[in-house]
């Protein structure tokens, strides 16, 4: 090995929580994609470049967006970065939080009295963010692992895809106006 692999901050030895090749891939993929989205649908919106956007007006909207958007960088970082450090440890208990404030808020937007397929999601996520929780309590590296995983594709990503794609949402607005 040369001496540029033991300055690669990502550089680390095989473990049990190492995502595999195809994995790895999707997620950095999917990761990077999304961020990417959200950035420039928020710089648009931040620079006047879309029309009135009334969804903010909900708070549970505000609250949704407002919890979500840093998901998808710090879910990102978190799987690509070194684990088991204090950073880790911290930024983790960030994200799941944030998630889990991002499923309630979710729980408060509606069209009129229905819920739809979307929601699907809030119990997926409170399930997962126990799972993430207690499988690391537990020592269960690769359980938790797979919950994180599961929940960074599942329950962020394909929402995520959605609120881009499905007219009139506020991300498909803000991104193409």
């Amino acid at each position: 090995m040369n001496a540029l692999t033991y300055a690669n901050p990502f550089h680390r030895p095989a473990g049990a929580l190492d995502l595999s090749p195809l994995v790895r891939a999707i997620v950095i993929v999917s990761g990077s994609v999304m961020t990417a989205l959200c950035l420039y649908a928020v710089a648009r919106a931040l620079l006047g470049q879309t029309p009135d956007l009334p969804h903010l007006q909900n708070i549970a909207v505000a609250i949704h967006v407002t919890t979500v958007l840093p998901c998808v960088p710090l879910g990102l970082y978190l799987l690509l970065a070194p684990k088991g450090t204090a950073l880790h440890k911290q930024l983790g208990k960030l994200w799941v939080a944030l998630m889990v404030v991002t499923a309630t808020a979710t729980l408060f937007i509606y069209n009129g009295t229905h819920f739809s397929w979307i929601h699907i999601f809030v119990p997926v996520t409170y399930r997962a963010a126990w799972l993430i929780v207690s499988k690391a309590r537990r020592g269960d590296i690769r359980g938790h692992r797979n919950e994180i995983v599961g929940l960074f594709l599942g329950a962020l990503m394909i929402p995520g895809v959605w609120a881009f794609l499905g007219e009139g949402r506020l991300m498909n607005v803000m991104l193409l106006g």
